[in-house]
Parts: structure tokens; sequence; C-alpha cells
């Protein structure tokens, strides 16, 4: 978003009563008032808890809201049911200006990722550029001192650090295992133990790798020996360092649909005899990867996760201490396997005796309970819903607690609720029913639990519930936005319409403009993802991604959001609609449900509709214009991945599939660049790594070989994103200019402002 602009209360009001009649459109005066919507919803809604955690040694949860006179924090006891202050806010501004000599009020404290420990004695948090602690017994903060040594996030890019020195001891404490030129070593830990070297076929181009695991019993050690595969590197070219004139070249190895992967054998090691245990490798020849490798308890085996090339196999196989393998559980699918989300889900019980796994093998994602040998048991849950997420597995009393879609008939499909079952499939229980989108916050032994729940045309509403049985124990806070209506801020209509099989409902939101008149036209924009790795349109009212949708609206839109086939968290039918088909992005469900929104308010004009998107959404927003121009005739596309070919090898080969087919040139915005209609602004940063910076040129290169007309803008230094400031003020720039028809105006506003008097 644009960077906000600080405007006085007068000019607020004035703003809005001054373009109340409806008839200013991409004028200064909407563009001001779209910067006032920039933070809003975070600012103007009181009684809405965040950062909710529970004390374990304290027994209490924790949490901060917003209210009329500044940010409070509080805790409550689930046992007496009493809510109080967590601290004396007012002592801690007083210690604050001790140290810095800045006068702080109690209640608008500018403390940020304020985080109690768990038995209340003390906070942390962020003040300025320096991280704090609070004593809460002596009343005195004390300066953290920052680890130059942590943890460095590596590029996704870069799998194992296969070449790191690193010993790992046996848990009995007498062995360490390590690699030493490309092989397995061990060695006692005294310092007089000779050394024994277990692998003898260990080179450059086939090594050990230094994941390695000892059983239990410090009997055995397991690895993969891997044959790696060849770096495909992109490379990026930084324009304008800040520490240099010169540009400066960057590479990342980035590998792409099509690539060789690096293969790995399991491999087993006997202490003892130190001898290795060849293993059959036949069931796993065409891997994509290997994971998850986990000795059971008794060491009587290891396990590992098998995914095979194309995503349509995926086992968890077992090793044993002979060397033999075979597959416990195997999934397969005509389509894709979604291996990489929370749909992947296993936890064994009694040492591996019993299995709870999830698939989606009839239709919906479900959990089943197999026992040890790999014989299905029984399913756990069924119907037309989903299992969103596992929270506890109790094995003592064999239930399940977990988060379910679609259960609740009448309710929005993608409303997340809570749910406790039996390993057998009786006995559910429904934690939370409400018609909204809940988020619990469990104690650590799951017998209470607080639950917010919202709806983005309905405020939060948080309350202390029982962990049985769900009963709602005290109604802790009612969000009030009372502020944010006052603004003139409109809330968000849920809309939902048929799809294109005529019977699949399609959900999605409608933001208005807060100075909306239903007697004028409005040209409409549709803000896409479509990526099949989730859905999309926010569900609580509390979600900070829409805030830019609201604040484009303001210029005079109509904004719309929307989740079509493809998308997940619905049927597998659903999902599977993006197969091999991601230029399919929901269209023929995105246009039905926009004309049928359209035939209930004619206000929506359907011959100006606009879209954009970011990454997957860039890749789609671009794809409106090239399949869809009949309907969309406006594109701002940022950071795309126009071609899967050109994308990173792990999300387009789950959807797209394995060998690459003729499917990837058919959804290609490259190979379709001939086809452009309307007008399109391409958005791109120069040292994205995330979606190789080549897909768009390689856009571009056909475009100008087409002569198709378009506006293109490169920001240097930007990674992936939708443009940043600049790009966002352009992106509205080049709605304004192309949907309303007005010429936008002179960006002097933005830092010079002068407001009329009324």
């Amino acid at each position: 978003m644009m960077k906000s602009i600080l405007l006085s209360c007068f000019t607020f009001l004035f703003l809005f009563s001054n373009s109340s009649d409806g008839k200013a459109q991409g004028k200064i005066e909407d563009y001001q008032r779209a910067e006032l919507f920039n933070g809003l919803i975070q600012n103007k809604i009181y009684h809405a808890p965040t950062n909710i955690k529970w004390l374990v040694d304290k027994k209490q949860y924790f949490y901060n809201i917003l209210t009329a006179k500044g940010t409070e924090y509080l805790l409550v006891d689930a046992n007496d049911l009493t809510k109080t202050s967590a601290f004396d806010q007012e002592r801690l501004a007083k210690e604050l200006y001790s140290i810095t000599k800045t006068k702080l009020e109690a209640f608008k404290l500018p403390i940020t990722n304020v985080v109690m420990n768990n038995n209340g004695t003390e906070l942390s948090f962020n003040y300025g550029d320096k991280q704090w602690t609070y004593d809460m017994e002596i009343f005195k903060c004390k300066e953290i001192t920052r680890q130059d040594n942590q943890r460095q996030t590596g590029y996704w890019g870069d799998r194992t650090a296969d070449a790191l020195d690193r010993k790992v001891k046996s848990p009995d404490g007498k062995w360490n295992a390590y690699i030493k030129n490309y092989n397995v070593y061990i060695k006692g830990t005294e310092t007089t133990a000779k050394e024994f070297q277990l692998s003898f076929d260990g080179s450059e181009g086939e090594y050990y790798n230094v994941e390695l695991a000892w059983s239990p019993d410090s009997k055995k050690l397991a690895t993969y020996k891997v044959r790696p595969a060849k770096p495909h590197l992109i490379y990026l070219i930084e324009s304008s360092p800040t520490t240099q004139l010169q540009p400066i070249l960057q590479s990342r190895n980035y590998l792409k649909p099509g690539d060789a992967l690096a293969q790995m054998q399991p491999s087993l090691f006997v202490v003892d005899t130190k001898k290795q245990i060849p293993v059959d490798q036949s069931k796993i020849q065409l891997q994509y990867a290997l994971t998850n490798l986990e000795w059971r308890k008794d060491s009587r085996a290891f396990t590992f996760h098998y995914n095979e090339r194309g995503h349509q196999k995926y086992s968890i196989v077992e090793v044993n201490a002979a060397g033999i393998l075979r597959e416990l559980i195997t999934e397969e699918s005509k389509t894709f396997i979604h291996y990489s989300g929370p749909k992947m889900y296993r936890y064994d019980l009694n040492d591996g005796k019993e299995i709870i796994w999830a698939s989606e093998r009839d239709g919906w994602n479900h959990l089943y309970l197999y026992d040890g040998e790999g014989k299905l048991k029984n399913q756990i849950t069924k119907g037309e819903w989903v299992i969103r997420n596992v929270i506890n597995v109790n094995e003592k009393e064999r239930t399940i607690l977990f988060e379910g879609s679609g259960m609740e008939k009448g309710q929005d499909p993608y409303f997340i609720q809570y749910y406790k079952v039996n390993f057998d499939g009786t006995g559910l229980v429904k934690l939370t029913t409400e018609n909204g989108n809940h988020k619990a916050f469990f104690a650590n032994d799951y017998s209470s639990f607080i639950d917010t729940y919202s709806r983005i045309d309905k405020a939060q509403i948080t309350v202390l519930r029982e962990g049985k049985t769900g009963k709602i124990l005290k109604e802790l806070e009612q969000a009030d936005i009372n502020p944010l209506l006052k603004t003139g801020w409109k809330l968000p209509e849920v809309f939902s319409a048929k799809g294109r099989d005529g019977k699949t409902d399609i959900w999605g939101m409608i933001i208005r403009p807060s100075n909306f008149d239903s007697s004028k036209k409005y040209p409409v924009i549709e803000y896409i993802y479509a990526g099949p790795h989730d859905s999309f349109v926010p569900k609580s009212f509390v979600n900070d991604s829409r805030g830019s949708l609201h604040e484009l609206a303001e210029l005079g839109f109509i904004v719309v959001q929307i989740d079509g086939m493809g998308t997940s968290n619905r049927s597998k039918a659903f999902h599977d609609v993006a197969w091999k088909n991601l230029k399919d992005g929901g269209f023929p469900d995105r246009i039905l449900w926009i004309k049928e929104a359209a035939k209930k308010y004619n206000y929506m004009d359907l011959s100006r509709v606009g879209i954009f998107g970011n990454s997957a959404g860039g890749q789609s927003s671009l794809g409106a214009l090239l399949f869809h121009p009949d309907f969309y005739k406006v594109a701002v596309s940022s950071s795309g991945c126009h071609d899967n070919r050109m994308d990173k090898i792990w999300w387009n080969e789950q959807w797209m599939g394995y060998p690459i087919g003729p499917e990837y040139g058919e959804s290609s915005n490259v190979d379709n660049a001939y086809r452009l209609q309307g007008k399109l602004l391409l958005i791109l940063g120069e040292l994205d790594d995330n979606v190789d910076p080549s897909s768009t040129m390689q856009v571009i290169n056909q475009l100008v070989k087409a002569n198709k007309n378009f506006d293109f803008l490169m920001v240097p230094g930007m990674k992936h994103s939708l443009g940043g400031d600049y790009g966002e003020h352009k992106r509205r720039d080049f709605f304004v200019k192309h949907l309303l028809g007005v010429e936008p105006p002179e960006w002097t506003w933005a830092t010079n402002i002068t407001i009329p008097k009324p």
C-alpha cells in the first residue's frame, strides 16, 4: 500500500461529506480518502483480542485488546472465570521513561511483539529498534543483547546442506557419527577412541547425507546416499545496489519443472559388526523426494515418506533391521496428491502399532485409522465436508480434536469449526457451531479454550469455552466496530452463486466505496489469486489482506474477490479442476459469479471489468485478457509466473504434472501472448527470486513480436511483490484511466496536499 498520509480529523470528515454525493470518481479527493483507509481497519476495531496465549505455569490466558483509551493487556483465569489487567501499564511507562527519558502514555505504549512468559513474571517486547524484557516482580526493564550469530534462513532452492561438518551423537552417548570424504564414519566419544569407516562407496558424485539418524538403542544408523542433481541457476541483476555504483550479478539455485532431481538411497548400518545392510530400492525408483526419516522407538525399523515424481503416488515406507523395505500405506491419485499442505497428515500411535492418516480417496479430505501392518481398520471421519487441521490426538481417550469446514449446513463452507471424534468414528462432538469463522486457543491440557469467531460482515466475538463439550463458560469480548463504521467505511458483502456445473456454490465478497451511490454505474475490479494450494477469500472480520481492496474501491469501483473451482478446501473434484490446467483459474465460475451479482445489483457495469493479482495471481490476471477478453478489459499483473515451465519445480509439477506435457504450453501466457486484447500493465521486481523475472520478460518479448500495446514497470531492487508503494499508485492510476476514463491526478498531491475549505 502507498505511504500513509496524515490528515486531520477535520480533513477526514470533510473528505467524506464533500464526496457523499457520489459524483467524484478518480479525483484527488478520492485518492486522499483511499489513503485514509490505509491501516484503518486495525486502528478502529475495539475489543477484538489479538496475541492470545495460554500461560502454562500461570494457568491463565494472556491477550491484548484495543479500546477507546488505547491498548490493554489482560489475563483470563479459566477456573474462576475472572478477567484482570495483566500488569500495571502505568508502572511500565514510568520505567521506560526512566531509561529513555521519553514520556509515554500507559495505554498507548509504542511496544510491539509483546509476550508474557509462562509463569507471568516477565514480559518481552520491542521498543524503538531494541528488544527488551520487563521483570514484573522488581519492575525493571533490561535491553536484550542481539545475537549476531543467529541461524539464518536459507533460500528454498538450496536443498540440504550436505557438506556441513556435523557430528551426531548416539542416544547412549558412546558414539559420534559423521560424514568424512563423502562416507559414513563413527568414532567413540572417549578421547582415545578408534575411528571406523562404515561405507566405502561414497564419492563427490554420490555421497552420504549428513542427516544421520541413530536408532534409539544406539545399535543402528540410518541415512541416505545421495546422487545429486545439477543445479539450475537463475541470474538476477541488482541494477542499483547501495554498496557500490556498478550493478551486481546475483544467482540462485532454482529447480524448474522437468529438471533432474537428487535421487536418494536409504542406507542402514549396524554398529556392532561395522557393516552396511543392503536395502531394496526397487519400490522407490521414481523419486521426487524421500522425507521424514524416523526410527521406531523400539529400534525394530525406520520409516520415511516416498513422494513419487508427478505427485500421484505417496507412501509411508518401512525398512526393518534386516534391510527389508515395504510400503505400509500407499496413497494414489489419477490427478495430484496435495503433499505440500495441511492435507498431508500422519500420526503414529503406540510406536506405529496404529497410524492415523489423512486422505481424499472418497472425494473429501478425511482421517483414516490403520494398523501397524498397513491394513485399514476404519474411516474415522466421513461426509461432504473436509478436515482442515488436526489439533490434538489423545491416545489415552482415543479421541481426535480437529478443525473442519463444511459440516454446518447453511453456513459458508470455508468457515472453520472445532470438533472432537473417537478413533472409531463415533462420538462426534461439536465444540463450536456459531455461524462464523472460528479460531481456538487451547490450554495445554485442552481442558478449556478461548474461541474467537467472526465473519467479514460481522464483528468478532470472543468467548471462553469448556474443552470437552464446547460449552461457553464466559463471554470475554464483543468487538466494537462503530468507530470504524463512523468513518464511512462500508462492510463487505458475502455473496455466493452457482458455478459452472449449475449446482456447486461459489463464494466471494463484494466491496463498495464509502460514498457508494446505487443510482450510479460502477466498474468492477476483481482481485485474483487462484493458486490450488489454498483458498483465499477472507473469512474473518479482522483480516489485513483486504485493506488495500477497500482503498481501491474508494476511487470509484466495486471490488470483488472469489474462490473459483481449482482452489483448495472443498471437495477433491472441486480441486481437480486445476489439474494440468492452471490457465482455467476458475474463470468460468468467476465470470458466472460476477454476472449473477450484477443481476442483483444493476449498478455493476460489466462492460468495464478489470482484474489484478500477484504471482500465481499475476499469471491469472494476464490470462484473463488472453483467454477471456470478452469479459475482462483491463488487467494489472505483478510478479507473474506466466509460464509454469519457468517457475519453481515443487509448486508447478504438483498441479501441472510430470513429465512435461503439452498442457504446460496451453496454460502459458508466453505462448498465448499473441492473443492479448484490452489494456495491460505488467509490474516486476528486478530481484524476484520467488518467480524467475525472465517469466515476465519472455511475455514482453512475445508481446513486442506480436506488436501489442502494453505498459511495463520494473522496480529496481524489489523482490517478489505487488510493486510496493510506487506500484500500488501506478495500479490505481491504470484502473482510473482505463476503467473510469478519467485522467489520474498529478502525483504531487501525495506529498503536498492542499485541502479546500468547506
